[in-house]
């Protein structure tokens, strides 16, 4: 489940075309280097070396996709707090494609004509400001109200939870919450700004990629190029695993943490209604983005060529490349291009007009190549697995097991990211030390994915159903009526859309409020510095009637390590896919085509699997829901949902689009096959007709 890696990857710009054809030029002036260099100052040899480029590129790609995945960490709980459903979440979470498909393909014909690292910085600072805008609705919202008080009397959140005669009920636990236009207004005012800030999160993202990998292409010696572009990807892989880690972080501290009321809060981390800091990794993950950009607007628009060749044990370059090595191939192809009169060679000389005009006839070229066709649909079925799972893997563990959103980030982040980084690392390896033909490699995927589907299946079964909830029907959409809740709480005045939970765990049975359980008092006991709530005289709980706050634990909650430990080796197999996958891409297309092949490959990937799976995932998910969180008579998030049904739709998506691109290899395999077999007949045909001839 690791990055989008190479999703930048672009035509070469002029300046690449450039260098190329001038390396005599570059020599030269590598020999005038190193004395203007003694001259200057330390600062300035440094922003002349592309070793130093590296590096910074390096750490501002770990800090943009920190950004981008931190969100998904944060998912379940922005939903909380903002009252959003899955599909709309799906949507924010996706939105950021819309920025950046809008514009990559321009960013191939403008990247000639501008001063790369400048706009590299530009793009960062973007980035930054979408990660402090997409913090803002914290700092202009009113505090969170996870009851009916005030934020001044936290007292109150007892009283209006309480079982109180009809007669009694003061007028605020009877009324709805404030349906004003003014509030339902604001409410789309935050969400809007979310919105927007990750439309700005995409733009600012597009130069930063291909105008980075072009630069170190260009200026790094021959040799050294594909070792750099290695290092840098495998550096940036950390950044989703930092950025889970980062929101298992955040989200153990309360989203108030800045304006916590007088008295303190009566929340732990395990209540359903709690909500951490998530706005907190924004600001964390924009400051660093800023930092990182800073060095790009001292470095020159041009830089001398790179005159020496890095002399590494064979082993330690292996190592350090294999999870690029479609990189080598591609830096090997630049040469050969150089003579070929494809569109990424001719692109910087045509007019915007004539880029336009020129681009379909390409486009249509290479999409009727069958192999590269069935490649990128594979690629695309794996792309959707991996978006839902990463926006949406952290809340089916929240509700399915009953853990919390900081756990279930931590798994994530150090359990299933890091191995999806091996399985890349293993699929690179594979190709570069077994030589693997396209034949090979199209093998080596089908049985990747054939297993991936394999180890899917059992999830189906790893898990429980939804405890009972008293009043809470199992059908889908139904809502909560009074006449649904037990007779023993007829008496009291209690609000259907009231959420605090209390679990009587004799019975194993969940009460929506203390008030639907039927009690009038409460106790709090402090213990190990923190205090528990519990409710007392609960006239639907037998025994003495006392229930402690909070919902019940889950059946299952022992299964969740064989769970998580089976998505991840899944994940696992899946990333061994990934580089041979892009050989038969790189293998497959006309040598003038490789390079807007790519570029063309991660486009396609991003309008039909990164934008429209997290929105797929999340309607799915809001499918199982059996009780909506009701807001001026919309419905705002779910808060029970059918944990079996939940599941079995969540797992069989991934299974749907694991055996898409289970069939889509097959098909390759096929294929591969018949052309062989074609080959071998036209060369015995042609041995015979030799044979007659002498």
């Amino acid at each position: 489940m690791g990055p989008r890696i190479g999703e930048g990857l672009q035509m070469p710009d002029r300046d690449t075309k450039t260098t190329m054809g001038t390396e005599d030029m570059h020599e030269s002036k590598v020999s005038m280097e190193p004395q203007d260099l003694h001259q200057d100052s330390q600062p300035r040899w440094l922003f002349h070396n592309i070793k130093f480029f590296v590096l910074c590129h390096s750490i501002l790609q770990l800090a943009q996709l920190m950004i981008s995945g931190y969100l998904k960490s944060s998912i379940s709980t922005v939903e909380k707090r903002f009252g959003l459903s899955s599909q709309t979440s799906g949507l924010l979470a996706a939105f950021n494609e819309v920025g950046n498909v809008s514009l990559i393909l321009f960013v191939s014909y403008f990247g000639s004509r501008v001063h790369r690292p400048r706009m590299i910085g530009c793009g960062a600072l973007l980035v930054a400001l979408a990660g402090l805008l997409m913090a803002l609705p914290h700092f202009i919202s009113e505090p969170y109200r996870y009851d009916h008080s005030s934020p001044e009397n936290r007292s109150q959140d007892f009283e209006t939870s309480l079982c109180l005669p009809k007669t009694a009920a003061p007028a605020s636990v009877l009324s709805n919450d404030s349906c004003s236009s003014r509030t339902e207004t604001k409410h789309l005012t935050m969400v809007g700004i979310m919105f927007t800030a990750q439309t700005l999160l995409g733009i600012g993202g597009v130069p930063i990629q291909p105008y980075g990998i072009s630069y170190i292409d260009d200026f790094a010696h021959q040799s050294n190029s594909p070792l750099y572009i290695g290092i840098l990807f495998a550096a940036t892989t950390m950044g989703p695993g930092m950025a889970y880690g980062l929101g298992s972080f955040m989200l153990r501290l309360y989203v108030d943490i800045d304006r916590m009321p007088e008295g303190g809060i009566t929340l732990t981390s395990k209540d359903p209604r709690w909500v951490g800091a998530w706005w907190l990794g924004f600001l964390i993950s924009a400051g660093l983005v800023v930092l990182a950009a800073s060095p790009y607007f001292f470095f020159p628009r041009e830089m001398p060529k790179e005159k020496h060749e890095l002399h590494l044990r064979q082993k330690v370059l292996t190592g350090a490349v294999s999870i690029v090595s479609k990189d080598e191939e591609l830096s090997s192809q630049h040469e050969p291009l150089k003579k070929e009169a494809g569109l990424a060679q001719i692109a910087p000389d045509l007019t915007v007009v004539q880029f336009i005009k020129v681009f379909p006839r390409v486009l249509l070229r290479t999409l009727r190549h069958p192999i590269f066709l069935l490649v990128v649909l594979s690629q695309v079925c794996t792309s959707c697995m991996v978006a839902g799972m990463a926006t949406f893997l952290p809340k089916v563990l929240e509700r399915q097991f009953s853990i919390t959103a900081s756990f279930a980030n931590l798994l994530l982040g150090c359990l299933t990211i890091p191995l999806s980084i091996v399985g890349m690392v293993v699929g690179g390896v594979l190709v570069k030390r077994l030589h693997l033909n396209p034949m090979q490699c199209s093998v080596l995927c089908l049985l990747g994915s054939l297993l991936c589907l394999l180890l899917s299946l059992p999830l189906f079964f790893i898990g429980c159903s939804t405890h009972h909830i008293a009043g809470i029907t199992r059908d889908l959409g139904a809502q909560p009526e009074p006449s649904l809740f037990p007779g023993c709480a007829e008496p009291c005045s209690c609000q259907s859309n009231g959420f605090n939970p209390v679990c009587d765990t004799s019975a194993h049975v969940e009460y929506t409020t203390p008030c639907h359980a039927g009690c009038t008092g409460h106790v709090v006991q402090e213990a190990l510095g923190k205090s528990q709530v519990f409710y007392t005289n609960c006239s639907c709980v037998a025994g003495d009637g006392t229930v402690p706050a909070g919902s019940c634990e889950s059946a299952c909650s022992h299964l969740v390590l064989p769970f998580i430990l089976l998505i991840s080796v899944g994940a696992t197999v899946a990333s061994i896919t990934y580089t041979p996958s892009f050989m038969l891409i790189l293998r497959g297309v006309k040598k003038e085509d490789k390079i807007l092949a790519v570029g063309m490959q991660f486009m396609l990937l991003r309008v039909l699997a990164w934008m429209p799976s997290p929105v797929i995932h999340g309607s799915a998910i809001d499918t199982t829901c059996v009780h909506w969180a009701l807001s001026c008579g919309r419905r705002a998030v779910c808060r029970y949902f059918d944990h079996d049904l939940l599941r079995h739709r969540f797992i069989g998506l991934q299974v749907f689009f694991k055996s898409g691109s289970l069939v889509c290899f097959a098909l390759v395999v096929a294929i591969l096959r018949q052309q062989k077999k074609e080959a071998s007949i036209k060369a015995t045909v042609k041995s015979s007709d030799l044979q007659q001839q002498l």
